[in-house]
């Protein structure tokens, strides 16, 4: 009778930790250069590391830095590397923002919130 229950808590626990990375979302606001959907996205604070730029901040400042950053490089078009590797502290995501010959690593930490995925920080790096 405990193997049954510990195994029932186990399973509940896994489904309970399971975070669905919204895939489909970060691509679409990539490609379209979309700042407000990609903040929306985040916790109430979010962690943002811009070309260097890095900071913790509230998602009108956060709409504004990553406004910066597609204002200077519009139009790239977005891929993704690796999807979804889980860990204990959340789960992340790699995808590539090319634009002609320059390329930008772009990596998303998403944790669990209220049983749902939120944006906890979002790095832009040149490749």
């Amino acid at each position: 009778m405990n193997s049954l229950l510990s195994i029932i808590s186990g399973i509940l626990l896994f489904f309970a930790t399971t975070i669905e990375v919204p895939y489909n979302s970060i691509q679409k606001a990539m490609s379209a250069n979309d700042a407000k959907a990609i903040v929306q996205m985040g916790k109430d604070k979010v962690l943002l590391n811009i070309l260097g730029k890095e900071g913790a901040y509230n998602h009108t400042q956060a709409e504004m830095v990553l406004n910066e950053f597609f204002t200077k490089k519009p139009k790239g078009t977005f891929t993704f590397v690796f999807k979804g590797k889980e860990t204990t502290d959340g789960a992340f995501t790699i995808g590539k923002y090319t634009l002609g010959k320059e390329s930008y690593r772009t990596t998303f930490h998403f944790r669990a919130e209220k049983s749902e995925a939120k944006m906890e920080s979002l790095t832009i790096e040149k490749e």
